[in-house]
């Protein structure tokens, strides 16, 4: 059974030929995308430029409620919420909201679990439920913003500036609806949020035709590549998908890629330690990437709950930027929000099933 059709599964045309069918005028279609996208309004009682005798059977067959908060925890001072949603047929999914004094970021999730298999991974644990529809991933975008401008966020209100794909699921598994949801954020307003594409990040674990589709799009939105160890014998233990397309091809791809849009990629490294932190898997790394228009981001895991994995020590971390940096290679230790609230994906939603 598929989630019902909602304003953002559908494009710009689509979407008047709704209100057509509805016995209205195409327009009422951006008059809602207004109400909804730009105004973030959940509101439809106050939308008074749209006919009583119509409102309800339009906001009905184009707003249908999708996705519904079942608890939303904090940390940080109240700068970073986690969200849990219930999707219409009982799934969970999260999303998390991050405000740093200079932009206001939303991770969300393309997929309810995910099928890739990564053991250290709460997500991957879980295998895969489903893909999600544009209209529920979108949702997750416009409800985050819709806190942020109402100041539901500690700080005072925020215009929500990231997004990045980085919560349950593989986005590239489920193409079409990321595709179609990164339209709905980088599409000016009134009927799209009007976030610029680079401030939009898509993540794999790999997909390398995945990544060729999304290179052929020529939307200039940040890859990045979860590559986790450079060694194909390693890669292809803790990113099973490795064993279809390796590290010498995911990076081929990864480089088109960049070719096409002008845009450097990000090469993502959760660093787990004694498995992948060692002195010559950085060395072996910084000599495949010196040359690359790519930056690092390590990762310090963040443990689940009764896993052998854990992060690195922090000599190991600092060696291993060190290494990286002498051979040129941009890097940065990613800040770690969330550890006190489950902060992993698949952790709360995994939680609240145990309940």
């Amino acid at each position: 059974m598929k989630p019902p059709r909602h304003l953002a599964d559908l494009t710009v045309e689509q979407r008047g030929e709704v209100a057509v069918e509805l016995g209205e005028k195409s327009f009422r279609a951006k008059q809602i995308a207004t109400h909804y996208f730009e105004h973030l309004s959940d509101e439809p009682q106050t939308w008074t430029d749209l006919p009583t005798s119509s409102r309800d059977l339009l906001v009905e067959s184009l707003l249908p409620t999708l996705i519904t908060p079942v608890r939303s925890v904090t940390c940080d001072g109240g700068r970073t919420r986690k969200d849990l949603w219930r999707l219409f047929d009982g799934v969970l999914v999260e999303s998390v909201i991050m405000r740093y004094p200079d932009r206001a970021t939303v991770c969300i999730s393309s997929q309810a679990g995910c099928g890739m298999g990564c053991p250290f991974c709460a997500t991957g644990q879980a295998g895969l439920t489903r893909n999600l529809s544009a209209g529920e991933i979108t949702e997750q975008v416009v409800a985050s913003a819709r806190a942020l401008a109402r100041g539901e966020i500690a700080g005072g209100p925020m215009r929500l500036s990231n997004v990045v794909f980085m919560g349950m699921g593989e986005p590239l598994a489920n193409y079409g609806p990321v595709i179609q949801t990164v339209r709905n954020i980088t599409t000016p307003m009134p009927n799209g949020l009007g976030i610029s594409a680079r401030s939009v990040t898509v993540s794999t674990v790999g997909l390398v035709n995945g990544i060729d589709r999304l290179t052929k799009e020529g939307i200039p939105v940040t890859l990045a590549v979860s590559l986790h160890t450079p060694d194909d014998e390693l890669r292809d233990t803790l990113v099973p998908i490795n064993n279809r397309f390796n590290v010498s091809e995911v990076l081929r791809a990864a480089d088109a890629y960049e070719a096409r849009t002008g845009r450097r990629y990000s090469i993502e490294y959760a660093l787990i330690r004694d498995i992948n932190d060692q002195a010559w898997r950085a060395d072996l790394l910084g000599r495949l990437l010196k040359n690359r228009n790519t930056h690092v981001n390590l990762i310090p895991l963040n443990p689940t709950p009764g896993s052998k994995w854990t992060a690195s020590r922090q000599e190991d971390q600092d060696a291993f930027v060190h290494l990286l940096e002498v051979h040129g290679v941009s890097v940065t230790v990613r800040d770690t929000r969330g550890r006190e609230i489950d902060g992993a994906c698949g952790q709360l939603a995994a939680s609240e099933k145990n309940i």
